[in-house]
């Protein structure tokens, strides 16, 4: 009976020793059959991280000439490239100087606004007051009690840098001329323009406004050439459709009027079958604002754009009609000649270093990545945009399955900065999710929670 006792112990014990080994190998298969990669999925951060990740070297840059090559004849000028905000030419451009008839810019802007709220519309009727009717300067003879839409005085403001269709339009909008140019000073604090201020909707000198609508402060307009741009460069952002009236060649005010209005901008492309334009008429160009007063010289705020890439420069305090074109034209083709707009990244594309991120809860634990969108950056001409020397910043988010395709896995920010440029360009996109991606079943999602235990105590 006590051999028998023996056996049966020597027995279990045998089967509880094979009962282990069964159960150590059944563990040792599923810590094999679970990828190596799904210890990633620990590794998802519960907030934001950022790593750097830098591509290849600088290529050899195009030489860009020093801005005195060109021998500008003018108080200031600037040359800004507005999708970077990269200044490509700056002369004396923080320094305000009497801006003239480039003031209208800021009175078009707010009336634009204006419209775009529904606080007004172009077909609103304006009764011509007092104010507006004693204007002088440059003008379309509004008399008082005069009925006009606020499209045709924006029209005539725009193409003939009517003074009193301004004025007509600021008291309309705010009651009188006064209340309208603290909107627009308020306005330009908003636009970072640091160094403007204004007195009145016009651009005319404090001197030339009609007595009794004189501001009580002291002063004059001041502008910045490089605020100019600014407000260019809003306006632009704001309300694209200015550029189709300040691209109207001409434009009749009254059906009774003898000749149309012309525009002042005689760099405008249409202008290149004008006989007595077309010599200035400069490809591209589309706007916006000239400007003349004696204290001010002859001035002009203008934008390009030619094969995608669009400029604005400012030119302040030449000494001729002709002379703000043919200084603009050299501003303007030292931004066309030497720079260019060019894709470093396509959208649906993958980033080096970022193809995958990690998933929790899905089929993979992984899944591929591509940019949401392309990334174009403000380059000297003839740049290798393959050889560009950049920085990649990414933040992941966590991605839980199930998703879908193009669901949001983080964002990846491309730094760049260039010869001639004086700041850094930098620019966000979204990382995508390339596939959809479903939900694990519940016995994979076992064997990883195994092998991860596993992975906890011998790592």
């Amino acid at each position: 009976m006590k051999k028998n006792n023996e056996l049966s112990m020597t027995f279990k014990c045998k089967r509880s020793a094979r009962r282990k080994r069964s159960i150590s190998l059944i563990l040792l298969l599923c810590f094999l059959v679970v990828p190596v990669s799904a210890h990633a999925e620990s590794t998802v951060p519960t907030a934001p991280s950022t790593k750097s990740i830098a591509t290849n070297t600088t290529s050899e840059a195009v030489q860009i000439p020093a801005v005195g090559s060109l021998h500008l004849k003018l108080k200031s000028a600037v040359l800004i490239e507005p999708s970077t905000g990269q200044v490509l030419l700056s002369t004396n451009a923080d320094t305000a100087y009497a801006p003239a008839s480039m003031t209208k810019l800021m009175t078009g802007y707010i009336v634009e606004d204006k419209v775009k709220n529904k606080q007004i519309s172009w077909d609103d009727v304006v009764t011509v007051k007092e104010n507006a009717s004693k204007t002088i300067g440059s003008r379309v003879f509004l008399a008082k009690g005069e009925k006009h839409t606020v499209k045709e005085l924006f029209t005539a403001m725009v193409v003939h840098s009517a003074n009193d269709a301004a004025v007509a339009l600021a008291e309309y909008v705010s009651g009188t001329e006064k209340d309208f140019v603290k909107r627009m000073n308020e306005e330009a604090k908003r636009m970072g323009m640091t160094n403007t201020s204004f007195i009145n909707t016009t651009g005319l000198d404090r001197s030339d406004m009609p007595i009794p609508f004189r501001p009580e402060e002291k002063g004059e307009n001041m502008m910045s050439a490089m605020d100019i741009a600014k407000l260019v460069t809003y306006m632009l952002q704001d309300h694209p459709d200015f550029l189709e009236v300040t691209s109207i060649q001409s434009y009749k005010f009254r059906a009774s009027d003898k000749e149309p209005l012309v525009n002042t901008n005689w760099m405008l492309e249409s202008n290149k079958q004008n006989t007595k334009l077309k010599q200035y008429a400069y490809e591209g160009l589309d706007g916006l604002k000239t400007g003349f007063t004696d204290r001010a010289g002859y001035c002009f705020a203008s934008t390009a754009e030619r094969d995608g890439m669009r400029l604005i420069s400012v030119v302040m305090g030449t000494e001729s009609t002709a002379e703000r074109f043919t200084e603009t034209k050299k501003v303007l083709d030292f931004g066309f000649n030497h720079f260019e707009v060019r894709q470093v990244a396509a959208g649906d594309s993958v980033a080096k270093g970022v193809e995958k991120v990690p998933v929790v809860k899905g089929k993979q634990t992984e899944a591929p990545v591509v940019t949401e969108q392309a990334v174009d950056f403000l380059v000297p001409k003839g740049t290798d945009t393959s050889q560009l020397s950049l920085k990649t910043s990414v933040t992941l988010e966590e991605l839980t399955a199930p998703f879908d395709a193009g669901t949001k896995a983080g964002t990846i920010t491309f730094t760049y900065q260039g010869e001639g440029m004086d700041k850094v360009q930098e620019k966000t996109v979204n990382l995508v999710t390339a596939e959809k991606m479903k939900k694990a079943g519940w016995f994979r999602l076992m064997l990883r929670s195994i092998r991860e235990g596993f992975r906890s105590l011998f790592w």
